[in-house]
């Protein structure tokens, strides 16, 4: 059901908001969001995405811009809410990560859908910063990760794994010791989380790469390596981040084929990278790389904020803008689909969850204000009104 703005108008205000407070599954059409957005792409395979509940913060919000009576607004947003998306877990204890994502694949499977997992429980997990959290010691994260899979069992579910994990290392902050104790159980958390997953019957693992603005492709790929990525379905990028699909895509490409020239006995120092002129790097993956893209590892991307791709700072505003960081005037991307055109390609996916903030954005300031905002950003996680309505307005392509 796909609510238009002349639609809403013409609902009395108490069925429209008990339309807004509805839940996912009322609306079926959303839940195929990926399916129209793909429906140009003759011949290529299209997978239902999951739709799961959306943040009670969607919901309020919504229903006051009905009060307002700005229905555009209101319809936006239900249409944001009611879009594919991740499911994050990374704070529950086993008994609770299990139960939830068993109701969740089981729901998803009444819906012939698949659901998309966030996973994000690793020790030391964001170097401690806006996001930090996760596990307390490398026993207590398997035995978390053994909780999913016994949740997830045999049924469909894609799982990005640990945002940020392998691109933001203890090491990369200062957390490590002389002997990289830290990163060292970082690399066996992330393999045993592949090597629990992965092999469960429908579930396909992808690991972090950050996005095409931080690490290149010759300094990603061994970590990828490292982290074991020859044993997983592949790699994703751009989770919570603003980069263009196009770069996104691009960035996927050259780390996948990285691996497969790797893979026949090359050295990932030798691969053309992110900021090689685009020609000259295909005319190297075009001589040095003819493995077969079956066999090669696969991307996934997150276009969940990218409709206007990154922002940047006014010159010499700020000490440390935090460009990632509840940027302005962003807009949602591509809708989720699984028929990219691409054969490298698996999915455009919408990890991050528009609407919910990314941390208490200082840019270098004393705080507590967001001086690009003037307001104080809530905290990371938390829905926020000013900046899911700016994702809806701004969208590329347009929501309506």
């Amino acid at each position: 059901m796909r609510l238009r703005a002349t639609l809403l108008g013409a609902l009395p205000l108490a069925c429209a908001a008990a339309l807004l407070t509805a839940p996912a599954t009322a609306a079926p059409g959303a839940a195929q969001a990926g399916d129209a957005q793909a429906g140009a792409a003759a011949g290529t395979h299209r997978t239902r995405l999951y739709v799961p509940d959306a943040n009670p913060g969607a919901h309020r919000q919504a229903v006051d811009l009905l009060r307002q009576k700005k229905l555009r607004d209101a319809a936006g947003i239900l249409a944001m809410a009611r879009t594919p998306h991740a499911v994050w877990f990374g704070d529950q204890s086993p008994a609770e990560v299990e139960r939830e994502a068993a109701r969740v694949v089981r729901e998803a499977a009444r819906q012939r859908a698949v659901p998309l997992f966030a996973l994000y429980n690793v020790p030391g997990r964001d170097c401690a910063n806006y996001s930090g959290g996760g596990a307390s010691t490398t026993a207590e994260y398997q035995a978390w990760i053994d909780a999913v899979a016994r949740g997830i069992g045999g049924h469909d579910a894609m799982v990005v794994l640990e945002p940020d994990s392998l691109a933001l290392l203890p090491s990369d902050c200062g957390q490590d010791d002389g002997e990289g104790t830290k990163t060292k159980a970082r690399y066996a958390e992330v393999n045993y989380a592949v090597d629990t997953l992965e092999p469960l019957a429908r579930t396909k693992v992808y690991l972090d790469t950050g996005h095409q603005g931080w690490h290149s492709v010759n300094d990603i790929v061994p970590r990828l390596l490292e982290g074991g990525v020859e044993r997983a379905t592949g790699v994703f990028t751009n989770a919570s981040n603003y980069h263009t699909e196009d770069a996104n895509s691009w960035y996927g490409t050259l780390i996948s084929s990285c691996l497969a020239y790797v893979d026949t006995g090359g050295d990932s120092a030798d691969c053309p990278n992110q900021w090689w002129p685009r020609n000259d790097a295909q005319a190297w993956l075009d001589t040095h790389v003819d493995t077969d893209p079956a066999l090669m590892k696969h991307f996934v991307t997150d276009s969940s904020r990218n409709g206007r791709g990154t922002w940047t700072a006014p010159a010499g505003k700020y000490t440390d803008a935090q460009e990632w960081c509840n940027p302005p005037d962003r807009g949602l991307g591509a809708r989720p689909t699984t028929a990219t055109g691409d054969p490298l390609h698996d999915a455009r996916l919408w990890i991050k969850i528009p609407g919910e903030s990314d941390g208490l954005c200082l840019r270098g300031t004393d705080g507590p204000e967001d001086p690009e905002r003037g307001t104080v950003d809530p905290a990371a996680g938390a829905w926020f009104p000013q900046q899911a309505l700016e994702l809806v307005r701004f969208a590329q392509p347009p929501l309506f």
